[in-house]
């Protein structure tokens, strides 16, 4: 029987409850797949802060660097927002993304049919999107040094090195022969250095890849374009800080930033799945958010690092067949429709992804 390792950092707020989701729909798998999880558990962010940690203490990045693939829940919690920013709860993250290497994120945006009325865009605009946001991770602005913060004035420094832009355009070429062989790069090439390089750079790797369409789109027009007509993207690629901003904007073409899973791939075969929101605390434990995000993270997982692409689909389709059966949580309902719970939504595509078994796939 294959065994594969996952780190579990369910970290703050709705963190532990939609982990718990996911890890329902893994064990629902293990039978189907002839496998085993071995799952063990750290701390990150606030909660390693709770038990008087750093927020990302070494034993939790020794497990993550020793797993097979990493699976967080969110880091975060207003509680924390008044110390010094080296050891705010997101720090436990950023940390954690630079010492794994994981300088590729992917973010599948999808509109599924019964979540059409969901989008706040008509349902002729948003029908059959698929897009692939693939967000460089580990550069930019949040890692740019010098940075300074004073009284009367702060800055930071938003820089890239010419293999850091490769090694991401790479990554997105790859995902665009996958898929409609489209990819549009996104920047600020008419302002920003930092772009200029950027443009050049992906250029350059276009031509290894000649049958992939390349076009280049500045980020304002970009953000434009993704409410104006979303389904002119197939693939997009783009740094840190406009990924993280385009991401969650495309996550609303889908009508909840709770539908939007990510992975963060890297180095070494190593990599880190989780959803695309955060940890909401004025939610935690009320048994009322949207784990579907979470799950399709595990879907991404299975994919990605355990090479189970036929198990991904299954989750993708128990994830429509629970939507089908009118099943939502309060994001994505109707107006005057019931609402389902966090934990209820886990357990029924937990039973629908078990299907296989039954059925023989």
């Amino acid at each position: 029987m294959a065994t594969h390792k996952i780190a579990v950092l369910p970290g703050d707020g709705i963190g532990p409850e939609i982990v718990e989701q996911g890890i329902k729909v893994l064990k629902a798998l293990e039978p189907v797949l002839g496998c085993e999880f071995l799952l063990e558990y750290a701390d990150i962010g606030g909660a390693a802060l709770e038990h008087g940690k750093p927020p990302l203490p070494e034993e939790t990045l020794k497990l993550c660097l020793d797993a097979d693939a990493v699976y967080l829940g969110a880091v975060g919690d207003y509680k924390w927002d008044n110390i010094e920013p080296e050891r705010r709860p997101e720090q436990g993250l950023l940390q954690l993304r630079k010492a794994m290497e994981l300088y590729a994120n992917l973010r599948p945006v999808k509109a599924y049919q019964p979540l059409l009325h969901a989008s706040t865009l008509k349902p002729e605009i948003i029908d059959g999107i698929d897009i692939m946001v693939v967000r460089e991770l580990t550069g930019g602005l949040y890692f740019g040094k010098p940075r300074m913060k004073e009284p009367h004035e702060a800055f930071d420094t938003m820089r890239y090195t010419k293999p850091e832009v490769e090694r991401i355009a790479k990554v997105a070429f790859a995902q665009a022969q996958k898929r409609g062989k489209n990819l549009c790069s996104v920047d600020k090439a008419n302002v920003l250095a930092s772009s200029q390089l950027w443009r050049e750079t992906v250029e350059e790797v276009a031509k290894a890849h000649p049958d992939v369409s390349l076009t280049h789109m500045y980020v304002d027009n970009a953000a434009m374009q993704l409410i104006r007509n979303p389904k002119q993207f197939d693939v997009i690629l783009t740094e840190n800080t406009f990924g993280d901003i385009l991401s969650d904007e495309a996550s609303m073409l889908t009508g909840s930033l709770g539908m939007l899973a990510s992975a963060s791939i890297g180095e070494h075969h190593r990599a880190m799945y989780e959803p695309s929101h955060g940890s909401a605390p004025k939610y935690a434990g009320q048994n009322k958010v949207n784990p579907i995000a979470t799950i399709m993270s595990a879907a991404m997982m299975l994919d990605y690092s355990f090479g189970y692409a036929q198990a991904a689909q299954w989750i993708d389709d128990a994830v429509l067949s629970t939507l089908k059966a009118g099943i939502r949580t309060y994001d994505i309902a109707e107006p005057g429709a019931s609402i389902t719970g966090t934990s209820q939504i886990g357990d029924e595509i937990a039973k629908r992804v078990s299907k296989p078994v039954a059925t023989g796939g």
